[in-house]
């Protein structure tokens, strides 16, 4: 219920920083245009067309945090913030295409001098606005990002700077072509579009990246790393792995524990290791820990030997002459280093000296000595 409240929360904030910015992106993108064509600047129109791609942008995020936002169901067990990243990905690739087509018309005007375009103050006072504006949704939606650790956000923020970057050398172009040097509005525009183009390659190859499972930077490994090696009952650890969906972190890893802790140990030693993860590093979700005996990297010694109920067996019709096996409790399996040790629970009243004890544990030993399947056998005598 926390997670439901916790997410529902963060899609209520992520909406109301975007709505904001979709106002500011309509209301500039709109005048930038309409002035850009009333006062002859083309830089100011593509800067324009910048403004109201924000304005696709902003639709686009509200709809994939709405989305991305809902809890995991039987058809998305890890959730759903491989939304977010997809939004992200085409979000990169509509700024690609806008900048294509900025700079294709206005290098289109750069070999037509009669196409070139004349502005005057009125562009320069709209584009001086937009920079101070967009600089303000930028920190308001960057400061909402870091809060709810959203790419997307973070995504969306820095195409609200690019607009008022790109708003900056709109000034520049429309102050030369009323200096005298007309070609410097198309060359703004240019200069407009290749910004553009960046950032949207930015924001598709590194959701690009996260869509095919790509790990986390090598310093937050390392860090998730020792967090693991701290806690208690880790002898080492191997195959960690991480990978990130929208705005949570995937963990798995394996561990190595003593082989001979109980399997309820074994669980409770990896879900300490769960909780330490998800308690110092917030943006953590998920993390499966698979407790292991020995170091299973690089090879598997034990993948040969038989299962327990095949095993059994055998060793049943070993013993089958043996008094005392039909006193047997239990049995444990440890599959160490390619072979198998075992372990029996006797009755402590069969231990009726030391020298009966051991009698009795010499019996069970013998049973391993021609095979190499079993390491050795134990003979523990309990009440």
């Amino acid at each position: 219920m926390a997670i439901n409240l916790e997410r529902n929360q963060r899609y209520i904030e992520a909406r109301k920083v975007t709505l904001v910015g979709s106002v500011v992106d309509f209301l500039l993108g709109v005048a930038k245009i309409f002035v850009g064509l009333i006062d002859n600047s083309q830089a100011l129109i593509a800067d324009g067309v910048h403004s109201l791609s924000d304005l696709v942008t902003d639709v686009m995020v509200l709809v994939a945090v709405k989305h991305g936002s809902r809890d995991a169901d039987d058809e998305h067990p890890y959730g759903h913030g491989r939304i977010e990243t997809l939004m992200t990905v085409a979000l990169g690739l509509i700024l690609i295409a806008v900048a294509a087509g900025i700079a294709q018309d206005a290098i289109r005007r750069l070999f037509l001098p009669e196409l070139l375009m004349h502005p005057g103050w009125f562009s320069f006072s709209i584009a001086a606005i937009s920079v101070v504006s967009k600089e303000a949704i930028y920190h308001y939606t960057i400061r909402a990002a870091r809060k709810l650790n959203s790419e997307l956000l973070r995504a969306n923020a820095w195409h609200s700077r690019t607009d008022a970057i790109s708003s900056v050398i709109v000034i520049i172009g429309i102050l030369g072509s009323m200096a005298g040097l007309e070609y410097l509005d198309s060359v703004a525009a240019v200069g407009v579009a290749v910004l553009v183009a960046k950032i949207g390659w930015e924001l598709s190859w590194k959701s690009a990246r996260e869509l095919i499972d790509t790990g986390l930077d090598p310093e937050y490994v390392e860090r998730i790393k020792q967090t693991i090696i701290e806690s208690n009952g880790i002898r080492a650890l191997h195959m960690l792995r991480t990978r990130r969906m929208g705005s949570d972190v995937l963990v798995d890893v394996h561990v190595i524990v003593d082989p001979k802790v109980s399997v309820s140990e074994g669980h409770q030693i990896g879900e300490h290791v769960r909780t330490r993860l998800t308690d110092e590093f917030p943006e953590i979700n998920d993390v499966t820990v698979h407790a292991d005996p020995e170091d299973d990297e690089s090879s598997r010694p034990s993948s040969h030997l038989p299962a327990r109920n095949l095993l059994l067996e055998e060793l049943n019709k070993r013993w089958a002459a043996f008094e005392e096996s039909k006193h047997i409790k239990n049995v444990t399996l440890h599959y160490l280093d390619g072979a198998i040790h075992v372990e029996i629970q006797l009755p402590l009243d069969l231990a009726v000296s030391t020298g009966k004890a051991y009698e009795i544990a010499q019996k069970f030993s013998s049973l391993c000595d021609d095979t190499q399947t079993v390491n050795n056998i134990k003979v523990l005598f309990t009440p």
